[in-house]
């Protein structure tokens, strides 16, 4: 029975610890006037809406960032290098209009609990009411907005995070079901 309640408890604390809004990566050149409106969006809305997100901007006019670039076209199956390109988690966007932001949302929030996505429809309607107000009040709670040079390789945390995150959750599932399938040894 000990075994049983230690593997519930450790399935729980695993559905608990969850998986965090998807990081943005926005690839963007300083004279693309969509790039800034992307970029308004993300850093006005997106990072208050959700506060666990991690944006990362990557200037493609750098050439340094050029490479790395070029390999996300080709990985998001694009046939033009126009930016803005967003990779948000596991989806790919290029270009930007405000009829967008509903699928960046979606994507940002795709693998969140309903409590955080509760949370951050509630955020979304006060900034709709008075976005000044909240920004304001919300200074230190936002997520973060990072700009990515040469000298900063991209980072892999996110899809280490989520490896781990999966494995407990299988291994817990496991012991769940190696506990409630054995026979009972007591005799």
């Amino acid at each position: 029975m000990k075994r049983l309640l230690f593997c519930c408890a450790m399935f729980f604390g695993l559905m608990v610890y969850g998986a965090g809004a998807a990081d943005i990566t926005i690839y963007y050149s300083p004279s693309c006037p969509h790039c800034h409106h992307a970029l308004d969006f993300i850093s006005n809305y997106l990072v208050y809406e959700y506060p666990d997100v991690r944006v990362t901007r990557v200037n493609v006019m750098e050439s340094e960032n050029r490479s790395e670039f070029f390999k996300t076209v080709k990985k998001c199956e694009f046939e033009s290098g126009g930016v803005p390109v967003l990779v948000i988690g596991e989806k790919c966007f290029q270009g930007y209009a405000d009829n967008m932001r509903d699928d960046f949302r979606k994507a940002v929030a795709v693998d969140l609990d309903e409590k955080t996505r509760a949370t951050a429809a509630e955020n979304r309607k006060a900034l709709d009411k008075d976005a000044d107000a909240f920004r304001a009040a919300h200074t230190e709670t936002h997520g973060t907005i990072s700009e990515r040079s040469a000298a900063q390789p991209q980072k892999k945390s996110k899809e280490n995070s989520n490896f781990i995150y999966y494995a407990l959750l299988i291994l817990g599932v496991l012991g769940i079901g190696f506990v409630l399938t054995r026979k009972n040894d007591k005799k």
